[in-house]
């Protein structure tokens, strides 16, 4: 234990530094939330994969293949590979031509300053449910390697995660990703490659064509739709990504590095769907899946190795937590706190940016510690408002057609419209009946809109 808290306060202490020396060059508002926008290809591919790329993706796709073959990949990391590439095709370079700061900017130049309003707020709620989340799974990564106790473990997680978050800004963040990457590739590296040395290529050969299918027995045309769709859809539109993509040096380069991370995450991401698969062979009969990669490192790895794999989880879970605080500290003082300040100069616009963070913070961080568990809070984020995002960007960014109204009554459907299909109405495809209600709702109040307009021109 003491051997291995010492590596992770190095570790941090080491991040901590990076985002220390990059504070410095913090002098105005885009500084700090855009990095200056001059962030090139390569960092910004890093960035944009280590954001997605979680501990759930390590642990839960690993723990999901083991369980189900291939088919258990479907969403991460096959689905979230899908996501980025379509970022790249239908949002990149039209978001970053339109010189934004937040996403929120954005709903409020194309339907007014109501919509902005309610856009930011949704987008806070699922943020803040989604860094609870990570908070809650940090704090019980090092809780279970080091044997502190949980709400230790997460007051301390707290400190630091909020420390270097609000000091570093975007530019802070995006470096820091770029060094948690390189730390969660050797660790999954090491250990797929370890396994296979000890056991030779044979192994993976040894898979049954059910395990081999990306569907499974029991499941309709419309599950298996849904289930493609949530994915690749639902995280579509979201302030974190959208940063990154402010943030790129030009639109060109905006648009390669979410085509780039999208490479790099099904080239990195298959390494869980491999260690899933051989699992089967090299570990049979574990009782929890979500045990599976741990006693997996257990089995094959020496101990400071596996301190390697457990700090690729660190940096996986650090990677995405600090990428949610600062883009909902972002909105919240961008979009909701500075248009009530009179004139703000560029270092009252940072106090309010840092503390916009802070806030978001304490918030994620209370949520976490009352909650039940990570599932509950990463399915509660899921439901907020994703089809209704979804629906009125996609028309904002590429057509002239809906106005206000379309787009707030689509926020309200997209809400609800998730959960009551889901639990509710307990349809086989609930996120897709979410975005064809929304996409119903947006167009219809959109044409009353057009025929008012013209009433009222002619």
């Amino acid at each position: 234990m003491t051997v291995f808290f010492t590596f992770l306060l190095l570790y941090l202490g080491a991040q901590f530094f990076v985002v220390y020396l990059i504070s410095k060059k913090i002098k105005s508002e885009k500084d700090y939330l855009l990095g200056g926008q001059q962030v090139p290809t390569f960092l910004l591919m890093f960035s944009l994969f280590a954001t997605w790329f979680g501990a759930e993706t390590c642990i839960g796709t690993s723990g999901e293949v083991y369980e189900k073959g291939i088919s258990g990949g479907r969403a991460d990391p096959f689905g979230y590979t899908f996501c980025l590439l379509f970022l790249g095709l239908f949002v990149a370079k039209k978001i970053w031509n339109a010189n934004y700061t937040t996403l929120g900017d954005f709903f409020r130049n194309r339907y007014g300053e109501h919509t902005e309003k309610l856009a930011s707020v949704l987008l806070l709620l699922s943020s803040v449910l989604w860094g609870a989340a990570q908070f809650r799974a940090l704090s019980q990564v090092i809780s279970s390697s080091t044997q502190l106790p949980l709400d230790l473990t997460l007051g301390i997680t707290f400190i630091f995660v909020v420390s270097y978050s609000t000091l570093g800004g975007l530019l802070g963040d995006i470096y820091n990703d770029f060094i948690q990457g390189i730390i969660l590739i050797a660790g999954l590296s090491i250990l797929i490659f370890t396994i296979l040395y000890m056991e030779g290529t044979d192994v993976l050969f040894q898979q049954t064509n059910e395990r081999l299918s990306f569907v499974t027995g029991n499941e309709t045309i419309w599950q298996r739709v849904d289930r493609w769709a949530a994915p690749v859809l639902g995280s579509l539109i979201a302030q974190e990504s959208v940063s990154r993509l402010l943030a790129a040096r030009s639109p060109q380069t905006a648009q390669r590095s979410a085509y780039y991370s999208g490479i790099l995450y099904i080239l990195v991401g298959s390494i869980p769907v491999l260690l899933g698969l051989l699992g089967p062979a090299v570990l049979p009969n574990v009782a929890d899946k979500e045990q599976f990669l741990t006693l997996l490192s257990q089995k094959y790895l020496s101990t400071p190795l596996q301190y390697l794999v457990t700090g690729a989880l660190v940096a996986a879970i650090l990677s995405t937590v600090d990428s949610i605080l600062l883009s909902g500290g972002g909105i919240l003082s961008h979009n909701l706190i500075l248009p009530l300040v009179k004139v703000p100069s560029e270092k009252i616009k940072l106090r309010y940016n840092r503390l916009g963070v802070l806030i978001m913070s304490g918030i994620a961080l209370t949520i976490a510690w009352f909650s039940e568990g990570i599932y509950q809070l990463v399915e509660s984020a899921s439901y907020l408002g994703t089809s209704g995002l979804l629906i009125v960007t996609l028309f904002g960014l590429w057509t002239s057609f809906g106005q206000t109204w379309a787009a707030i009554t689509t926020f309200i459907v997209g809400l609800f419209s998730h959960p009551i299909a889901d639990r509710g109405l307990e349809l086989e495809s609930p996120f897709l009946a979410a975005i064809i209600l929304c996409l119903i709702t947006y167009t219809t109040i959109g044409f009353f809109e057009r025929n008012r307009v013209s009433a009222v021109t002619n």
